[in-house]
């Protein structure tokens, strides 16, 4: 598929997840050789991407090795869908579009889940549980990404922690992403503020690394402000902020 030249600012977060075609990821290349700011931008989602995966991460059973491999010799290889020649240019856009959600939710489901065998395990019901969260923040999130109007800013909070927000008018959703954040504390808990003019507003809680979808609406939000809080959060901040994040207009 071919993009115009002013097109090729918004491939950035698709670049990063793998969901471009050969050619276009070539194209993309050279674009970057010659464009500073989709260097950092894709950069940026890509390290924004690996912090998801390690967020929803979680080892697998001991057994769930072995139980893969015994399996795969009784399961049979599906053959591959080949679109009718008369869909291949209707679709190709569309593919294009939902390759973005599905390459990341394809990543972080494979670290989450760690194989098919999982399912397969005493604690079945908690890990579709945590599967279906887990795809539902992944939904939130991907679309953030692969929105045409995605920003990402960068700070590091007064702890020590590198922070990353993502945020998309379009979708009217941010999504903050915590590295190398120390443990709380007994009784304690980070929470995220939306900076609305001098009015704080809750926007979710984050107790260790990962990734968090902020609650209520980034639209006029100035920055993203992070504080430590008793267990469970509190209406207001009760403590001098570790981080006030300004959000790119």
């Amino acid at each position: 598929m071919k993009h115009h030249a002013t097109d090729t600012h918004t491939l950035a977060a698709a670049y990063a997840l793998g969901a471009l075609d050969a050619v276009e990821r070539q194209d993309f290349d050279a674009h970057l050789r010659s464009c500073e700011a989709c260097r950092q931008e894709a950069a940026e989602f890509q390290a924004t991407t690996a912090r998801l995966a390690v967020a929803v991460s979680q080892p697998p059973p001991a057994a769930a090795k072995a139980q893969v491999l015994a399996a795969i010799g009784g399961v049979r290889q599906l053959p591959p869908r080949i679109p009718a020649p008369s869909q291949a240019p209707a679709l190709g856009g569309l593919l294009r579009r939902r390759a973005v959600p599905l390459a990341l939710a394809a990543s972080v489901a494979a670290a989450a889940l760690g194989g098919v065998a999982v399912w397969q395990t005493q604690n079945r019901q908690d890990l579709h549980q945590q599967a279906r969260a887990a795809q539902r923040q992944l939904d939130a999130v991907s679309a953030v990404l692969a929105a045409p109007d995605a920003r990402t800013v960068h700070g590091k909070a007064t702890n020590g922690a590198l922070t990353t927000v993502v945020s998309s008018d379009q979708q009217d959703t941010a999504v903050f992403t915590a590295a190398n954040l120390p443990a709380p504390g007994a009784g304690k808990t980070y929470q995220l503020w939306l900076d609305h003019n001098g009015t704080m507003r809750p926007a979710g809680l984050i107790d260790h690394n990962g990734t968090v979808v902020l609650t209520g609406s980034p639209a006029d939000a100035g920055a993203v402000g992070l504080t430590l809080e008793p267990t469970g959060g509190s209406p207001q901040p009760t403590t001098d902020p570790l981080l006030l994040m300004a959000l790119p207009a």
